[in-house]
């Protein structure tokens, strides 16, 4: 089978990148694999996600998915085919990325669409490359959203402007995600990697335990009550101002000298 996704470890950070625009089967199989080893993986404290080309990720493979199409139809038992690509490979897929204990930036080097947007989206830092188009493309081709894309644009443009992204699916450039709110930089095509590397490289040299409990802050800060968020914070904040990073913060900072982070 083809190498569809590979991974590059350096300094801390992992880097996955794919090699293809569409989403297959493999690719979302290896893809998925790779995110669960790094997340197991002490030694990593940042990852970098990006594509190849001119596109970070277009949505589903559509060959793939008009083979699939036009294959004979399973025994009557067997589960519906698209639930059963959307609950057993996206979904695994859009959790674990969201759920990576360390930052995750995402390197968008060119085209992104549909479920691509979904990936996109699961990073906590996004760069982007100038004049990069983004499309929800979903019910351009007779779909609804999946891969939280919806979920997420509501959270990062608000509810009319998701909705009309949704139902009017035009492409817009990285500049007006940028203005939106849905990407945090916009460089040249050409300073992508480097740029969202250089990102992931300063929050892998930080400190990591802080930064975990900052994601878990966020990814329930908009649903929780003021109540719940400060007793998370309290919780959270018990657990990092006990680590090793926070006393050499505080050492560094009365001594006047940059902080030493070692991720714990």
């Amino acid at each position: 089978m083809a190498e569809t996704v590979t991974r590059e470890d350096s300094g801390g950070v992992a880097t996955l990148t794919m090699l293809r625009p569409g989403l297959s089967s493999a690719s979302r199989q290896e893809l998925l694999g790779y995110v669960r080893d790094i997340a197991a993986d002490e030694s990593v404290r940042a990852v970098l996600l990006t594509g190849t080309g001119r596109a970070f990720c277009v949505g589903q493979d559509l060959h793939e998915s008009r083979a699939r199409r036009e294959a004979p139809a399973g025994p009557p038992e067997e589960p519906d085919q698209p639930l059963a690509v959307l609950v057993d490979e996206y979904n695994p897929l859009v959790l674990a990325l969201s759920r990576l204990p360390v930052p995750l930036v995402v390197g968008i080097n060119g085209a992104c669409a549909g479920a691509g947007m979904g990936l996109a989206l699961t990073g906590d830092l996004r760069v982007a490359a100038a004049g990069a188009k983004f499309t929800t493309a979903f019910a351009g081709v007779g779909l609804s959203s999946d891969s939280a894309v919806a979920s997420r644009l509501v959270h990062c443009v608000g509810g009319a402007r998701a909705t009309e992204l949704l139902l009017l699916p035009e492409p817009f450039l990285a500049e007006t995600a940028a203005h939106w709110g849905l990407v945090h930089r916009v460089v040249p095509a050409e300073e992508v990697r480097a740029e969202a590397y250089a990102l992931a490289a300063r929050l892998a040299s930080g400190p990591t335990v802080a930064y975990r409990a900052i994601k878990t802050v966020l990814a329930t800060a908009a649903t929780d009550s003021l109540e719940e968020t400060l007793d998370l914070e309290a919780r959270l904040q018990q657990v990092a101002g006990r680590t090793a990073d926070h006393r050499e913060a505080v050492a560094a900072f009365l001594e006047k000298r940059p902080a030493q982070f070692t991720g714990h």
